[in-house]
């Protein structure tokens, strides 16, 4: 069993930057793959980026390519998401997961935390 506490979210202007984070609990955090997802109001929650165990390997939505970066450090069990240059359409709640399978589909991920508000004004 995970437990998967994001923070880091907030108000910010068109062009402006958040890093989140996401701690999580248990001594096996190495062991999974993490992801971070969104969900915008009136849409299906979508996939934003993922890191391998080790954090070598990273992969990220077409959507944020450039401008979010997603990192880990296992040994804080934690892991990120650097967002630069934010876009009025970047709002939404952001997810971060756990699963064992390096992967952009939620099915793939098996723990799930409560979501971190992030609003981008124009």
């Amino acid at each position: 069993q995970v437990q998967l506490v994001e923070s880091g979210g907030g108000l910010v202007q068109a062009g402006g930057s958040l890093r989140l984070s996401c701690v999580a609990s248990g001594r096996t955090f190495n062991s999974y793959i993490m992801g971070w997802f969104r969900q915008a109001p009136g849409k299906e929650r979508e996939f934003v980026a993922t890191v391998s165990r080790s954090g070598d390997i990273t992969y990220h939505a077409d959507s944020v390519k450039g401008r979010f970066t997603i990192s880990r450090d296992n040994a804080k069990n934690t892991v990120y998401l650097q967002m630069n240059s934010l876009k009025p359409e970047d709002t939404a709640v952001y997810y971060c997961a756990a699963g064992r399978k390096f992967s952009s589909l939620e099915r793939e991920y098996d723990y799930w935390g409560q979501g971190t508000q992030v609003t981008v004004s124009s």
